[in-house]
């Protein structure tokens, strides 16, 4: 339960995070029989799935870590599925990882841009 509100918190974070970089959030936690994306967002040019990755210390470490190229190649196929489910071009959205790790009150951000 713990980590689900930690992962919820971060996942907030994140998506405020895009909206101040000017970014607007089309989605959130969309499901389909393969599994979840956290967020997806347009860029302003391009749709952009945004897997938030959050953790309390980088004691095993960062965030970014746990996306390996077997997790980065699902994000592709979901963010694939993503696109066919609403007319959105496959080849123009891309994978970003953002990863967050508590400071307190609030999170220190690493935004890894364009996995796959």
């Amino acid at each position: 339960m713990k980590n689900m509100h930690l992962g919820r918190r971060g996942e907030t974070a994140a998506a405020d995070y895009l909206a101040r970089l000017g970014w607007t959030v089309v989605d959130r936690n969309w499901r389909c029989p393969e599994g979840e994306l956290d967020i997806v967002a347009f860029d302003g040019t391009r749709h952009v799935v945004c897997e938030v990755k959050t953790r309390t210390s980088t004691a095993f470490g960062t965030p970014l870590d746990a996306v390996d190229h077997a997790k980065a190649a699902r994000l592709r196929r979901l963010a694939l599925r993503w696109a066919a489910a609403h007319g959105v071009p496959g080849a123009s959205v891309r994978v970003d990882v953002i990863g967050l790790v508590t400071t307190g009150d609030g999170f220190t951000f690493e935004h890894l841009r364009e996995v796959c």
